[in-house]
């Protein structure tokens, strides 16, 4: 009778790579890559790149194949991929940011700020002298932006109002402003301006440069996005809140105004303040419609007026005498609507959290 040994039982679980492995590696292959850069032709920062990811992902997805299993393995190569999708997606963004922040900060001061800039001759000197300031454009921006969404905001609101609220899902009306909406999302900013500009020759003539006609561009750019941010904020209150409105006797437009709306409130400013957000740095319906300026006008309803992104295109595109001065403005201006952009958003997000429904 042979008796035979028994066989070694089954391995329940897989080997484990150590916790810090993954930067262990990317960092030993970047070196590395460095090193036989510098070896075979000189340092070149996008090869390097490229080839560190793609050695990296070589190396854990072997390594983990070896030590732990292949769904382990799979998991680390396709992890590393979404990271390096991530970082080239954000890189540009990263770029832009500390381009525009590292030149403008150079040029914005309290005076940049607080005077109007422009360029002037100087009889004494005889020469063109170039006055750094932004003090008109700031104002041109606020204005057309307020005037903008003082025009959108009532118009977005009550239009989604009626599609949520009033409409049917089969009335012929709510299916052709719907259809009208989505149009109106994908539009070119550049034909709002046009469309802006037109209009307003026929009423005043050529010369119909002005920050409304500017506002009313920008308003068919913003009715949209409010329209379809208001829209989904009205759709997530819940359907119990209106029938128990209802069925306390409360007319229907109280409901909407007291219960829905109030319960919405917070979803409905940010989309506000999200879509003026979107449209303060718009430059080619304003450039059309209000064309642009260095001297201060306050006056939205005579001659044109500049704004931040118009004076940062015009300076940069179209410069002086002293090239220098106009690209440092251009700089100036970008980094302040940059600034507006932010705090707009800031806004956006103080507002959704103080208007948040608070647990009980």
């Amino acid at each position: 009778m042979t008796v035979t040994a028994p066989s070694a039982p089954l391995a329940l679980t897989s080997g484990q790579l150590p916790r810090f492995i993954e930067p262990m590696v990317l960092a030993g292959v970047a070196i590395v890559v460095a090193v036989l850069q510098l070896l075979f032709g000189g340092f070149n920062l996008a090869a390097w790149l490229i080839l560190t990811a793609l050695l990296y992902l070589i190396a854990i997805g072997i390594g983990s194949a070896i030590v732990e299993n292949r769904r382990k393995a799979v998991d680390r190569v396709i992890r590393g991929l979404v990271t390096a999708a991530f970082l080239l997606a954000v890189a540009p963004l990263i770029s832009t940011l500390y381009t525009v922040v590292s030149k403008g900060l150079a040029v914005v001061n309290l005076p940049f700020i607080t005077q109007v800039g422009g360029s002037a001759f100087d009889p004494d000197t005889l020469e063109v002298v170039a006055t750094a300031g932004a003090w008109q454009a700031i104002t041109g921006t606020l204005i057309i932006t307020g005037i903008a969404a003082l025009i959108s905001v009532p118009i977005g609101i009550l239009a989604a109002v009626y599609l949520v609220e009033y409409a049917q899902p089969n009335n012929p009306l709510r299916r052709a402003i719907t259809f009208l909406v989505d149009v109106m999302t994908g539009i070119p900013s550049i034909v709002a301006g046009l469309f802006a500009f037109s209009l307003f020759s026929l009423i005043v003539g050529p010369k119909a440069f002005s920050g409304f006609s500017a506002s009313i561009a920008l308003s068919v750019l913003m009715i949209p996005i409010v329209i379809r941010s208001t829209e989904e904020m009205l759709r997530l209150v819940p359907a119990d809140l209106r029938e128990a409105s209802l069925a306390l006797g409360v007319p229907r437009s109280a409901t909407i105004i007291k219960v829905v709306l109030r319960t919405a409130a917070s979803g409905i400013i940010t989309g506000v303040v999200l879509a003026v957000a979107r449209v303060v740095g718009e430059t080619a319906p304003i450039f059309i419609a209000a064309s642009f300026t260095d001297n201060f006008n306050a006056n939205p309803f005579e001659g044109p007026m500049q704004t931040l992104p118009v004076m940062a295109y015009t300076a940069y595109s179209f410069p002086g005498q002293d090239i220098d001065a106009s690209q440092a403005n251009a700089w100036g201006a970008a980094f302040l609507l940059v600034v507006l952009v932010v705090i707009f958003n800031l806004i956006a997000r103080i507002v959704a959290a103080v208007f948040a429904p608070k647990a009980r």
